[in-house]
């Protein structure tokens, strides 16, 4: 997995009763994009330090700056 700031990071839920997390990357701490990420969730007010599981991808940033998809 690899990332830039301003990448989205989304994590799936693995049951029913819990729904897609998004967020923006905020900071990169691994070498070459690789994580942990620093991460500001949308639904949420504050920056946490995440190291993405299997359940995770990175759907990356458009040239403006905006997110893809």
């Amino acid at each position: 997995m690899r990332a830039r700031v301003g990448d989205l990071l989304v994590v799936e839920g693995r049951r029913e009763d819990t729904g897609r997390k998004t967020g923006v990357v905020t900071e990169v701490r691994g070498a070459e994009g690789a994580p942990p990420y620093q991460v500001r969730w949308v639904d949420e007010d504050q920056d946490v330090l995440v190291y993405p599981g299997p359940d995770a991808h990175i759907e990356g940033a458009r040239e403006d700056g905006g997110p893809t998809g």
